[in-house]
């Protein structure tokens, strides 16, 4: 909700005309089908390859930074960063599973996906001139396991070992066959520059401009301010086919507001050109403006197929108050969805009951034959409900103090040890349940505030607090929180990153994507089934399955999901006819269109 582009920015690259590949050798790889696009092809379908290059592209973030470092648990980075670094593959938006060459020319992959070889291009460079070689391949896996964010040690938990088969190959072997997403994970390695980390402390945070090999560098820094990105004018990948048509702008900068409410005047001051915006009220009622009435600015919904995040009210299973599933249910019922998105959000959003929401991924009716086969040996270990329908979330009658759904909670807490004593929801010692919920945005304040009024009605202390984004981090890594509003996104093709989101091992190091605490021994080996999944179809069944146990142990209030992206932009842009399949295009395919920006004259 509050990080625009990020993950955005994917550097995107394909392969060049040239000699026969080796045998066993493809400039792509696809996770359970073919390739779309061949070698030697000349661009991809969503981008304009004739786009004109210049100009400069002014975005916002809020809460400031004091790193460039990305690759580690402390400090903020900057926005923009993975405009510097690339990695060996990169990701189609316009397929759900596919990959092609970047830094690597060509990926070799065993049958049995137990190891793979990448070969990189000759052409490849960092900034300085220096070619990229295996052996900064190899550095970068072995420094990102074991000095990286936590995310790095669990996604490569399975391999092995790297080595420099020659200066331009490097092969991954990991300890087991059968995890088929394994080759494209490396492919998705970002590759870091050993030579330059050789005088630089990899593991600190540092407002120095680092080196990189991506089509952009830092340009300027004003630390917490405003960070501006050039482009490189010889950068090594400018011709590649897959780079055609993509980073158009000559400069992209990113200014630093103090929160969402400043930044929306400075938008309508034209002091930025492009907002995406997360509140649903603003997005109904802030944009009568002139700006909009006149054309100048574009209010428009770019439309996406994509498995749509879990967002909700997380908790945190360490504490006692949340140990019990019945406890975490009751919550559940104390939030008045149907009430919230009429008064709060212009009746804009859907309710969202599954953690692969609007994908085949997601748990339909009862469970099929196939997930009860996973399912049946844990079955003395489960929810009954897991046995049944697909989790569906409540449904209320919008008045905003449901009595049913209130009532029907309160029997679930005196069910599990709480009673209601002057009004005071008590445990067996007596003391009476709190909660605090933790946001790092003003924005939300509104719609946490009538569940409060709910969780009051119970009996329960609720309280929020709002923090700085920093503190907010650090309370988060250190899993020092009762409830929070945060959310996890899911891929078309989940895989490695489940053992970051789910499991016990996960659960107990701090900075982990975890910070619901989950220890269940029957969501491990579920995770373990999806990771090593033989095909799409058996991807399908153990997403479901594990989605039945995720839902039904409560361990997310769910809120609510949009799709699209809702854009405002000043019109100043073009854009390619075609936009990606998977994917927003903005702003890696826009480019500035010099008569609409010659129309809207100088800023306000």
């Amino acid at each position: 909700m509050k990080r625009f582009c990020s993950a955005l920015v994917a550097l995107l690259l394909g392969l060049s005309a040239g000699p026969a590949l080796a045998e066993g050798a493809s400039h792509g790889i696809s996770l359970y089908g073919d390739l779309k696009y061949p070698p030697g092809f000349s661009h991809f379908d969503y981008v304009n390859p004739d786009a004109p290059k210049g100009g400069t592209l002014r975005l916002s973030a809020t809460d400031g930074f004091d790193s460039l470092n990305p690759y580690i648990v402390r400090g903020r980075p900057a926005q923009g960063l993975e405009y510097l670094y690339e990695t060996l593959t990169v990701k189609s938006e316009d397929e759900p599973s596919s990959s092609y060459g970047l830094i690597a020319e060509t990926i070799e992959a065993a049958p049995d996906h137990s190891w793979v070889i990448f070969t990189l291009r000759a052409q490849a460079r960092w900034h300085d001139g220096k070619p990229i070689t295996a052996d900064d391949v190899v550095w970068s896996f072995e420094t990102l396991r074991d000095k990286g964010a936590p995310a790095y040690r669990f996604y490569y938990k399975n391999v092995a070992r790297a080595e420099v088969l020659a200066p331009n190959r490097v092969k991954f072997t990991f300890d087991a066959a059968g995890n088929r997403e394994l080759p494209q994970i490396m492919g998705e390695l970002p590759v870091l520059p050993k030579h330059y980390f050789a005088t630089h402390p990899f593991d600190a945070t540092t407002l120095e401009a680092p080196l990189g090999s991506g089509p952009y560098r830092v340009a300027t820094v004003d630390p917490g301010r405003a960070i501006t990105y050039d482009r490189v004018a010889d950068y090594w990948g400018r011709d590649l086919p897959v780079n055609r048509g993509r980073y158009n702008f000559d400069h992209v900068r990113f200014d630093y507001y103090r929160d969402d409410i400043v930044a929306f005047e400075a938008f309508k001051g034209r002091r930025f050109d492009a907002r995406p915006e997360s509140s649903a009220r603003q997005w109904a009622t802030a944009y009568d403006i002139p700006q909009v009435k006149d054309g100048r600015i574009i209010k428009e919904v770019l439309p996406v197929e994509r498995t749509e995040p879990m967002q909700g009210y997380f908790m945190n299973t360490r504490r006692p108050q949340f140990a019990d599933r019945r406890v975490r249910q009751a919550l559940g019922l104390a939030f008045d969805f149907q009430w919230a998105n009429r008064n709060l959000f212009h009746d804009q959003y859907a309710r969202t009951s599954s953690y692969f929401e609007n994908s085949e991924l997601a748990a339909k009716g009862p469970p099929s034959a196939e997930e009860l086969a996973l399912l049946e040996p844990f079955r003395d270990k489960l929810p009954p409900d897991v046995f049944g329908p697909a989790y569906e979330a409540p449904v209320s009658d919008g008045s905003g103090a449901d009595r049913n759904n209130l009532r029907a909670a309160r029997t679930l807490l005196e069910a599990a040890g709480w009673t209601v004593k002057d009004r005071k929801l008590v445990g067996p010692d007596g003391q009476q349940m709190h909660i605090e919920i933790l946001l790092d945005n003003p924005l939300f304040e509104r719609v946490v505030a009538p569940y409060l009024q709910n969780l009051a009605r119970l009996g329960i202390d609720a309280t929020q607090r709002t923090v700085d984004s920093a503190q907010y981090r650090n309370r988060l890594d250190e899993f020092d929180f009762d409830m929070t509003v945060n959310s996890i996104a899911q891929s078309l093709s989940p895989g490695n990153e489940q053992r970051i989101y789910w499991t016990a091992a996960a659960a107990d190091v701090k900075g982990s994507r975890n910070i619901l605490g989950v220890r269940d021994p029957v969501v491990d080996a579920l995770v373990e089934k999806v990771v090593f999944a033989n095909d799409r179809a058996a991807l399908v069944v153990a997403c479901r399955a594990l989605d039945r146990v995720l839902t039904w142990n409560h361990y997310v209030v769910p809120h609510w999901h949009f799709k699209g992206l809702r854009l405002a932009s000043w019109n100043r842009f073009a854009r390619p006819a075609k936009s990606p399949r998977y994917g927003y295009g903005f702003p890696e395919t826009w480019w500035i269109d010099g008569k609409l920006d010659a129309a809207l004259g100088p800023a306000d």
